[in-house]
């Protein structure tokens, strides 16, 4: 019955120690800087319009090179209410674009970028 008991405390102390870790790995945030954001002309084929952010990315504090990034939409629509989405994109260091289809009566109210945690250089 001891040796029982002294396997489950080594395992606990084990699975502490592990959870201390993982909790104690400094992350970090690469930034995002806005260059431009653009709507299209209306397509009169598909009635829509493309929405395009242009951004740059300094990845510098992260030891990882690409990720992904979302950005937070609320939607304006002639006959509809708001509507909050999402949407997911891919990130590297340097220029980097994120496109969004919109409806021809649709517009963009607010955005947001969250930014992902990386894990630091260091």
């Amino acid at each position: 019955m001891k040796p029982h008991r002294a396997a489950l405390s080594a395992v606990a102390l084990l699975v502490l120690v592990a959870a201390h870790a993982v909790a104690g790995e400094a992350l970090c945030r690469p930034s995002f800087e806005i260059r431009s954001v653009t709507f299209s002309a209306m397509d009169i084929h598909a009635w829509r319009r493309t929405w395009t952010a242009r951004l740059a990315v300094d990845a510098a504090p992260c030891a990882t090179t690409s990720g992904d990034f979302r950005i937070d939409f609320v939607r304006l629509k002639e006959d509809a209410p708001d509507l909050r989405f999402a949407e997911t994109f891919a990130w590297k260091p340097g220029p980097v674009e994120a496109t969004t289809i919109f409806a021809a009566d649709e517009a963009v109210l607010s955005y947001t970028i969250e930014a992902p945690s990386c894990p630091c250089l260091r």
